[in-house]
């Protein structure tokens, strides 16, 4: 079965960056949208970035366009999601999801993941 597994989280101060990894296992997921969704304390799951499996194809929610960048190893099972100048309200928990419907504009909808992490927190001391 499609499994995913978070690492990378933890304290980091205001303006510093941290990268957050995703191995994956189960696929192959050639056909597969991979994500990153956080949840702040006290608010709904949000949407982060997206990336196309096969072809590398990105997206991004604005909160986040030009500090975060996703990107994947395909070789190593691996998604990544590189977190620069961060600030307080990137607090939250992050966690990989897997769309195995493929990259379209439903990749910013969580419905569209069918699989998800456990989560790795992420805390940004302000």
């Amino acid at each position: 079965q499609v499994q995913l597994v978070e690492s990378g989280g933890g304290l980091v101060r205001t303006g510093e960056s941290l990268l957050l990894s995703c191995v994956v296992s189960g696929g192959p997921f050639d056909n597969y949208a991979m994500g990153w969704i956080r949840q702040a304390p006290g608010k709904e799951r949000e949407f982060v970035a997206a990336i196309n499996w096969k072809n590398g194809n990105t997206a991004y929610a604005d909160s986040v366009q030009g500090r975060f960048t996703i990107s994947r190893d395909r070789a190593k099972s691996t998604m990544y999601l590189r977190m620069k100048v961060l600030n307080a309200e990137d607090t939250a928990v992050y966690q990989c999801a897997a769309d195995r419907n493929g990259f379209g504009p439903w990749v910013e909808s969580l419905d569209a993941y069918d699989y998800w992490g456990q989560g790795t927190q992420v805390t940004v001391s302000s």
